[in-house]
């Protein structure tokens, strides 16, 4: 997407909505385990946070962190390039990479879930819900990128 070839509120009203499904489907991940794993739904606390599979449990988390980390950069990066080059597209790009990165720790929530039982997977699923949520995109950005200074 060329500037001078889209209009900005449209591009920002199409990142606001796949935004949005992004983080329903943070939700939608919680619904899928309750419904497959009611067991998990119960939140019952008396298992240790690590559990029985702390290296597992640890060097997930430190991946999801770390993919979080490295989302919230790339995307600022990203939003960085979009202004200087005037390319509305990379707004976009800069909230895709934020969300996919940010979304990371669902995954692996989910994969703990269903692997392992894991009780405390939706911390995961947390994580993965502050990577979406921080990467909401903001209509200044989107102008930024359209309109030479």
């Amino acid at each position: 997407m060329e500037n001078g070839n889209t209009n900005p509120e449209q591009v920002y009203t199409s990142m606001l909505v796949t935004w949005g499904a992004l983080l329903m489907a943070q939700v939608m991940f919680l619904v899928i385990v309750f419904v497959t794993k009611p067991e998990l739904a119960k939140f019952e606390f008396t298992q240790p946070i690590l559990g029985g599979r702390a290296a597992v449990i640890t060097a997930f988390f430190a991946v999801a962190v770390t993919a979080l980390v490295v989302g919230m950069m790339l995307k600022k990066r990203f939003l960085e390039r979009s202004v200087t080059e005037q390319k509305v597209g990379l707004v976009q790009t800069a909230m895709i990479v934020g969300c996919a990165l940010g979304e990371v720790g669902s995954l692996l929530g989910l994969l703990l879930a269903f692997m392992y039982n894991y009780p405390y997977f939706y911390l995961f699923v947390g994580i993965g819900a502050i990577g979406i949520a921080f990467s909401f995109p903001r209509r200044s950005d989107v102008h930024a990128a359209s309109y030479k200074t």
